[in-house]
């Protein structure tokens, strides 16, 4: 193993959006047992740091490699397409658009129904650009367009974030009043 591998040469994968989960994950727990530093106990303490450095290594490697999105964005960047999430908000107008008015549904939602209505039409959008992204990153080889589907896809999985915790406090919502009805009567 050599620790300037890119994550998918220390995971022996080609370098590619699409992975088989279960690959990855048979992949990670072989090598956690080849690092696990109680393997390297005869050897000292030196061998034990050393492989806890690389069962680090191989943790971080797992957890892009597993997250589509963060895949996405580390092949990206493997081939000088930056992200810059934090910089580079640009994005099309009609992706804005349709983003202010899924926004202006989330606020007005008053019930679950309405919330899930917008959730489904917000995940089917995510997963059709998930597949535009597979097609710019795998096909195509156009990583800078893959970097701008990355910066929309992490919109859509903020977006869901927010959807997700006003569920909840819908939900929190009328668990209380339920329990102050029950009290009541």
């Amino acid at each position: 193993m050599n620790l300037q591998s890119s994550d998918f040469e220390l995971f022996e994968l080609e370098p590619r959006f699409a992975q088989d989960r279960l690959v990855i994950d048979a992949h990670w727990k072989d090598l956690q047992r080849q690092a696990h530093p109680d393997r390297f106990a005869a050897q000292g303490s030196s061998a034990q740091r050393v492989a806890l450095q690389w069962s680090v290594r191989i943790n971080e490697a797992y957890q892009r490699l597993k997250d589509p999105l963060r895949r996405a964005a580390y092949l990206c960047e493997l081939h000088g397409a930056s992200i810059d999430a934090h910089s580079n908000t640009a994005m099309p107008a009609q992706f804005l658009q349709q983003q202010l008015a899924w926004r202006e549904a989330l606020d007005d939602a008053g019930d679950r129904a309405s919330l899930q209505r917008v959730g489904a039409e917000v995940d089917a959008s995510q997963r059709q650009l998930m597949l535009a992204c597979e097609q710019s990153l795998d096909v195509v080889h156009d990583y800078g367009a893959a970097a701008g589907q990355v910066r929309a896809l992490m919109f859509f999985q903020r977006f869901m974030l927010e959807l997700q915790a006003r569920a909840d406090a819908m939900e929190t919502g009328r668990q209380a009043s339920a329990q102050t009805d029950a009290r009541g009567q």
